[in-house]
């Protein structure tokens, strides 16, 4: 088939959108498909249509259905769509209907849509590929976190630094952010943070080998958002073995699971403080982390992806 995917986010910038698309561009490829990527459709045949984004991806949705209405169009829910968009905009309303199948990126998606719509959800993990474990703790060396995000609200970016100015003094921990500055405000607060924050240190955005590298050498990953469709940098630390602290939010549960031991309510500085400080100072507490989130490596294996992706397409042919 000819394919096109179409993600919202310039292709040149490395987003969770971006990086989905040309994961899944990838993928379809090696099904033996022909696949173009593209922020917009314009109108160019192919046989399906693969859009990213309910609300913003609305224009190309509508015209790939005027221009071919019998032809499968397939549309991926973010964060934002299902979180947000989904309830009150009405494009993003009218995409749900318009398209043949929607994809989520974790099984709570569907709590959050009509029940006539179900049918015709799949859910696709987000999958990466494994990566070299790190050694193991030294005695008295530092506790690495890191924090992987672009600066934007959504992401609630100086959570975490806040978090660790509270820690006891005998504390290793120290906290490491990658990410890109999307808001003004918010890296001058970051950079302010930085220079009084002993525990803390923003980098910007690395290359994503660099970035998972880093992640690989780091004893726990923070992430800390406020709404998630899923979140690739889960995927790629359960592919290091390496455990996560995340907020209590539907589209993190949807892949760590509605008891998973590390979680922190959104927003609650003091809560993520003390948590932090058991899986640094608890051993048994870190050991369970590590073992919950080696149990869902298989979650987010590359092949499950792509056979997910091989059955969508058989559904659709």
């Amino acid at each position: 088939m000819k394919i096109q995917v179409i993600t919202p986010a310039p292709l040149g910038v490395k987003n969770g959108n971006s990086i989905t698309a040309t994961r899944w561009a990838g993928i379809l490829r090696e099904l033996g498909h022909r696949v173009a990527l593209d922020h917009t459709y314009r109108g160019k045949p192919c046989d399906l249509l693969i859009a990213l984004h309910a609300r913003r991806s609305f224009d190309s949705i509508e015209r790939f259905h005027e221009t071919y209405p019998d032809r499968p169009l397939i549309v991926v829910l973010t964060g934002t769509d299902l979180y947000r968009d989904i309830h009150r905009n009405r494009r993003a309303q009218r995409s749900l209907e318009l398209a043949t199948r929607l994809v989520a990126l974790q099984r709570m998606a569907y709590k959050e849509l009509p029940k006539r719509l179900h049918s015709k959800t799949r859910i696709i993990y987000q999958s990466a590929a494994s990566y070299a474990a790190k050694a193991p703790i030294a005695k008295n060396a530092v506790f690495k976190v890191c924090v992987i995000g672009h600066l934007r609200k959504e992401k609630d970016p100086c959570r975490t630094a806040m978090a660790v100015r509270k820690l006891p003094a005998s504390s290793r921990i120290h906290v490491l952010h990658i990410g890109r500055p999307l808001d003004e405000a918010l890296k001058k607060r970051v950079l302010v943070e930085a220079a009084r924050n002993r525990r803390y240190r923003w980098v910007g955005e690395l290359p994503h080998s660099k970035t998972r590298r880093i992640l690989a050498r780091s004893h726990l990953m923070v992430i800390t958002s406020l709404m998630e469709g899923s979140a690739n940098v889960l995927s790629e630390a359960l592919a290091s073995s390496v455990p996560v602290i995340a907020s209590k939010i539907s589209g993190l549960i949807g892949t760590l699971g509605e008891n998973y031991p590390g979680y922190f309510q959104v927003g609650r500085t003091e809560e993520l403080t003390k948590i932090l400080h058991k899986a640094e100072s608890d051993s048994r507490f870190y050991k369970t982390l590590k073992q919950r989130c080696a149990s869902l490596r298989n979650l987010v294996a590359p092949e499950r992806e792509l056979q997910d992706w091989k059955a969508l397409l058989r559904e659709l042919a």
